[in-house]
């Protein structure tokens, strides 16, 4: 099993936690969306690929405008049925730093039961996370009070996606902060993440979380995904789960030999589209990535524990 190779003694572990945090900032993006070249609301498609309506627009929430995108059946869109009890779950998808994947809008359509859902940071750079508690806020207002205005969906089913910067977010803020209370089921964290920046607020053990990465992941991320694992898997710990069933519930995967999102080893567009794709099946299973070459020499998280570790240790020798 894949999880296996981000094993790390607890003394260790305890090492990488009181390490100071490194919060990342991605940059290699294909598209970095400025206020001038991004696309207006409406300018991109009106139908997602399987037929489903896109609804795009705004909403002001503490200050912030919130741009969002929800892909739906028409059965399931309050303009069009009203209120009523909805079925379907969904994967709310948070992109990285510039935006791109909420253009592209990946999780369009209904993929595994679960609706697609985007949201764009209100941050001028389109980063998400730089005010992280207040980013949080807001999200968890979008989706306790206006998502239920646009769509029908189960509150039972809330599960998020979040790609490099957008991973940082929620690992660090939104999931520690609002997890429990939004009953998330479970998280993607691709190609970013971190441990908790804030008190965690509830039980958020039980969440079903997978960490994707790639061998040749952008060094700041090399440290920080680590400690946002071994973060996540103690609290889990520290709730009564055995070490069988962490690695059950919270699983790893940095075999992809790619770069920074480029989970099929080709580009960050198509490796998020991947990602994507396989939301619903990494989740359901043991977390492997399908359809990837996958670096069969043995040099991925395994070997960012080690540096991580080394890099805290040789910072300590040097007085830093």
């Amino acid at each position: 099993m894949l999880v296996v190779t981000w094993i790390l003694t607890t003394s260790a572990a305890s090492l990488l936690l009181s390490a100071s945090s490194i919060l990342a900032a991605p940059s290699e993006e294909p598209h970095l969306y400025s206020r001038q070249n991004r696309p207006g609301i409406g300018a991109g498609p009106a139908t997602a690929t399987d037929g489903s309506t896109i609804v795009e627009n705004q909403v002001v929430i503490n200050g912030l405008n919130m741009r969002f995108k929800v892909s739906a059946p028409t059965t399931e869109l309050v303009s069009t049925v009203g209120v009523k009890n909805g079925t379907l779950g969904v994967n709310i998808l948070f992109h990285g730093d510039g935006g791109t994947s909420f253009f592209d809008f990946p999780n369009q359509g209904v993929k595994g039961g679960l609706m697609g859902v985007a949201l764009l940071s209100p941050d001028p750079g389109l980063r998400w996370g730089g005010s992280g508690v207040a980013h949080s806020a807001a999200v968890n207002q979008f989706i306790t009070t206006e998502l239920p205005k646009i769509v029908n969906f189960d509150k039972s089913k809330i599960f998020m996606e979040g790609i490099s910067g957008g991973a940082i977010m929620l690992s660090g803020h939104t999931i520690p902060t609002f997890g429990a209370s939004l009953g998330v089921k479970g998280v993607i964290m691709g190609c970013g993440g971190t441990a908790p920046q804030v008190q965690v607020q509830g039980d958020i053990s039980s969440i079903r979380i997978h960490w994707q990465t790639t061998v040749n992941e952008l060094a700041s991320l090399k440290q920080t995904i680590p400690r946002g694992v071994a973060a996540y898997s103690q609290i889990a710990t520290n709730a009564g789960f055995s070490a069988a069933q962490v690695n059950q519930l919270q699983t790893a995967d940095g075999s992809p030999n790619g770069g920074h999102c480029a989970f099929d080893t080709r580009g960050f567009v198509s490796g998020v589209q991947l990602l994507t794709d396989n939301f619903a099946s990494i989740l359901a299973g043991q977390g492997t990535l399908n359809g990837v070459s996958v670096n069969k020499v043995r040099t991925s998280l395994e070997f960012v524990w080690i540096n991580v570790y080394l890099h805290h240790m040789v910072g300590r020798s040097r007085g830093r």
